[in-house]
């Protein structure tokens, strides 16, 4: 289970007076929970929280880059998305097209500062229902131009043939089963900590939550390597490793671009390659993706005019 601080153990934690702490908690939603009338704080949500609600960023005094033919994209992991970027650049003469792989929270916060082109980002909503939206609007100072990528099936990635018949994330508490993670501001880590938070396990009761590592194709490494039996990861992972695959849901992974980048030439030609037959002849070579939406402007609704 995650260590419980007291009201005044995370006080002192956060460099602030216990009168702030609940200040906190009703206005910024700081993680707690109530026990015998008391209030706990699981550390590891609290220093979540911090992570996601950081905004005093130094100012840059450029944009992404000064170099104009290089386009920059950071956010969350994408196998579909690399060989994208692949395409661009062999594609166009004199452009290069490059990826950092900061996590969908890591892609919010370098559109904030100013740092790259184009964010990437799956981040589930509260409600569980849509992505990106809800934490755009509140990580964001204004909402930028929201455009599909692609949709997506996410799952448990397994051994070959699932010997251990891990069939729900549920299946991750089982003794005798250990899984490898992704890391915190990442929206395969936030899915499974939803997962888990909805059948009420803590994630330090999972032997292996701790273990993180930084893409898809490494949580399937880890299990080939014989160190995990399970981790989160896309269907296309799982194909290209030749694993087993638990599916548990599609999710919608969406391009986030400010308006006065928006039509940077660099933007124009990566987001008109998501309307040719390259692309999704690479999407239909691997496993789990449906290119049915993109290239779509999700937000604004009607597509933005150049003026």
């Amino acid at each position: 289970m995650s260590q419980l601080l007291s009201t005044k153990e995370v006080a002192r934690f956060l460099n602030i007076n216990e009168k702030m702490v609940y200040s906190l908690v009703a206005e910024k939603g700081l993680p707690a929970t109530k026990v015998t009338g008391k209030w706990l704080f699981p550390k590891n949500l609290v220093e979540q929280w911090i992570e996601v609600h950081t905004i005093n960023y130094p100012a840059t005094a450029v944009g992404p880059s000064a170099v104009k033919p290089v386009l920059i994209i950071m956010g969350s992991n994408d196998i579909l998305l690399e060989r994208t970027l692949s395409l661009y650049n062999a594609s166009f003469t004199g452009s290069i097209a490059v990826f950092g792989n900061l996590g969908s929270m890591g892609g919010l916060q370098a559109l904030r500062q100013n740092v790259c082109h184009i964010a990437s980002s799956h981040l589930l909503q509260g409600d569980g229902h849509d992505y990106n939206f809800e934490s755009a609007g509140r990580e964001l100072e204004r909402m930028p131009a929201m455009v599909n990528f692609c949709n997506r099936e996410q799952g448990i990635l397994v051994k070959k043939g699932n010997p251990e018949n891990i069939r729900a994330v549920a299946d991750f508490a089982r003794q005798g089963i250990r899984i490898v993670n992704r890391p915190l501001g990442t929206g395969t880590r936030l899915l499974l900590d939803q997962a888990l938070k909805n059948i009420a396990v803590a994630g330090d009761k999972i032997d292996g939550y701790h273990n993180q590592v930084h893409c898809h194709l490494d949580v399937g490494f880890e299990i080939l390597a014989g160190r995990a039996h399970a981790g989160l990861g896309i269907h296309a992972a799982a194909g290209l490793l030749d694993l087993g695959f638990v599916p548990l849901c599609r999710e919608r992974y969406d391009l986030m671009i400010f308006k006065e980048r928006f039509f940077d030439p660099g933007v124009q030609q990566f987001l008109g390659l998501l309307h040719e037959e390259p692309f999704f002849k690479i999407a239909a070579s691997l496993k789990g993706y449906d290119t049915g939406l993109s290239g779509r402007m999700l937000f604004p609704q009607n597509d933005m005019k150049e003026k």
